[in-house]
């Protein structure tokens, strides 16, 4: 039972042989020989095969060389580095033969990644994020989001921020009415850090040091692209400089004020978009507010036009000439 309690406050592996284990192996190694009584409490000297029985006195051990030790251990390793080394030589020759023809299409092979998944989706942004250096640009259309996605973001933005990375950001005006967007943007707040709005987005972006860049390829946004072709990542650079030059910074006030006609900015953005043919849901998306609160938002550009119905609606908005006035 002592020999069994002794075992178990010595879970160590030989490479961190303990500090009593350490002084009888050296005892034993300059004496010759030590009484197994003495090494009852460190059984790991038995166990990593340091001692062994004294074939003349069943009461005393003896040390095993250290080299002898030294070797015991090393050589399944030996083996196992050995059986490595030739695994590698046959997977680069069973590889070489494609090397050449891979060479030929590295650009065009490489520069468009698709990434299926939310994990790998956010293994590859979290990847482009540390390796960012200078400046990251970032598109994020949509109303309120979830709480659990604005934390994910602080975890990605603040070591940015501490290495005094540029943070570009857009949102939509609906953002401005978000407690959890502002709450995100307070916490984040810094020199570094700038954030606009406008009225409407197509499609999130996010582009890291203008070398690479991710779109989604699906409304579930199950299925990204990570581009890193030089001449997609300039056109996408510039797609998000446009849309910058347009949009209102955050901290500029509400851009939801009435207009002289009696309609609003966001209610201009809306009779666009109904002039255009789209319907309540699409308007809304893209807009990024629920379609409840875009009905709403119709109900009142109806009734400041006087309209009785969804038809008539189109056309006074043409006849109005607001559209003109909002460009």
């Amino acid at each position: 039972m002592a020999t069994n309690g002794a075992q178990a406050e010595h879970p160590h592996a030989v490479t961190e042989l303990c500090d009593e284990g350490g002084l009888l192996y050296a005892n034993a190694l300059r004496t010759g020989r030590i009484a197994r009584e003495d090494a009852a409490g460190v059984p790991c000297l038995m166990e990593f095969a340091l001692l062994h029985p004294d074939p003349d006195d069943p009461n005393w051990l003896r040390p095993v060389p250290p080299s002898v030790a030294l070797a015991q251990r090393l050589n399944p390793i030996e083996r196992e580095i050995t059986e490595r080394r030739r695994l590698s030589i046959e997977l680069a020759d069973a590889f070489e033969p494609f090397m050449a023809v891979s060479a030929q299409a590295t650009v065009s092979t490489h520069s468009i990644t698709v990434l299926e998944g939310f994990e790998r989706i956010n293994a590859a942004l979290n990847l482009a994020t540390d390796q960012c250096r200078t400046e990251m640009l970032t598109v994020q259309p949509g109303g309120r989001r979830p709480e659990h996605s604005l934390i994910q973001g602080l975890e990605r933005d603040r070591p940015l921020i501490e290495r005094g990375v540029r943070i570009r950001t857009l949102y939509q005006h609906t953002a401005r009415y978000s407690p959890e967007t502002l709450a995100y943007v307070d916490q984040i707040a810094d020199g570094k850090v700038e954030i606009r709005t406008i009225d409407e987005l197509v499609e999130r972006l996010i582009i890291c040091d203008e070398a690479v860049a991710f779109i989604p390829t699906r409304d579930d946004r199950q299925v990204a692209l990570e581009l890193r072709h030089p001449g997609l990542v300039r056109y996408l650079i510039k797609v998000f400089e446009f849309m910058w030059g347009r949009a209102v910074p955050l901290d500029a006030g509400a851009p939801y004020e009435t207009a002289a006609d009696g309609i609003t900015d966001i209610q201009h953005s809306i009779a666009k978009l109904l002039v255009e043919g789209h319907v309540d849901e699409a308007i809304a998306r893209r807009l990024g507010m629920n379609v409840r609160t875009c009905r709403a938002h119709i109900a009142k550009l109806a009734t400041a036009l006087g309209s009785g119905s969804r038809a008539q609606l189109g056309f006074l908005i043409a006849q109005s000439g607001i559209l003109n006035q909002n460009g």
